[in-house]
């Protein structure tokens, strides 16, 4: 990885909606339900004001082609729950960042990214702290294969 490409942010502390499917395409399943929910309240409109992250729910697991993912929004505090939908509070925190672009075979591309971040944050003044990983699609809208994502992995500085 080229350091140059990797950042460090702070994500500030939030209110997200959470939405969560299980199948051989939760990313695909999730992204359905968080779509049909948060379109019409036209929370999509503005990804700067209400910017949307996932993660796997439950992580894949071996010999298992079923694995989980949970896609989160943020959302006013005054949002109400609704079928489906949970609320939770996302404590921020420090995270080191860099770009994902989805193309090929994605889980072979993403996985290899997420080691080249976690072992070029190792030899810095940050260290990955236990807190939850996050993808935050660029543009939650764009066709698979021209899906980027930035990936969010938690630190610490030394």
């Amino acid at each position: 990885m080229n350091t140059s490409a990797l950042r460090i942010e702070k994500l500030p502390a939030m209110r997200v909606a959470s939405v969560q499917a299980t199948s051989t395409t939760p990313e695909r399943d999730a992204w359905a339900k968080l779509e049909a929910w948060a379109a019409p309240l036209g929370l999509l409109n503005d990804l700067d004001r209400h910017p949307v992250f996932g993660f796997n729910n439950p992580r894949p697991r071996p010999n298992h082609p079923d694995h989980g993912y949970e896609f989160w929004i943020r959302v006013d505090p005054e949002t109400a729950a609704a079928p489906g939908i949970a609320l939770k509070d996302f404590p921020g925190g420090l995270f080191a960042v860099t770009r994902c672009r989805l193309v090929g075979d994605p889980a072979g591309e993403i996985d290899h990214v997420w080691l080249d971040l976690w072992k070029s944050v190792q030899t810095g003044p940050y260290r990955w702290r236990q807190a939850q990983e996050l993808e935050k699609p660029v543009d939650p809208r764009a066709p698979e294969s021209e899906l980027c994502l930035d990936l969010y992995l938690p630190v610490t500085a030394v």
